[in-house]
């Protein structure tokens, strides 16, 4: 069972920025994907982005594209979200997935963050 715990969330005002972590205590995430995802008020629950376990095979909406950075190392992942737009404003959840070849051909996800609340408002 992998634990995943995200942080870094919170109001920020359009243009600014965030850094999302998602730390998996105790636990090596070497040969697991990481996905991340969103979900707005009233929409469903979208994938923008994720990473393969060789740290260099990442996908990005193109929503988020030139403006999200997607990194990791062993236990935690994390997201630099930058020029934030109000429709960025949504509760931002990770994903995890033993998974060896590239995450974007990953169509469930095993294990799931509690999700954290990033606000995008002035």
């Amino acid at each position: 069972q992998v634990q995943l715990v995200e942080s870094g969330g919170g109001l920020v005002q359009p243009g600014g920025s965030l850094r999302l972590s998602c730390a998996a205590p105790g636990f090596t995430l070497d040969n697991y994907a990481i996905g991340w995802f969103r979900q707005a008020p009233g929409k469903e629950r979208e994938r923008f982005s994720c990473i393969s376990t060789n740290e260099v095979a990442t996908f990005y909406d193109l929503s988020v594209k030139g403006r999200f950075t997607i990194s990791r190392d062993k236990s935690i992942a994390y997201l630099q979200m930058n020029d934030l737009k109000p429709e960025d404003t949504a509760v931002y959840y990770c994903a995890t997935k033993e998974f060896p070849r590239f995450c974007w051909e990953i169509d469930d996800y095993d294990y799931w963050g509690q999700g954290t609340q990033v606000t995008v408002s002035s």
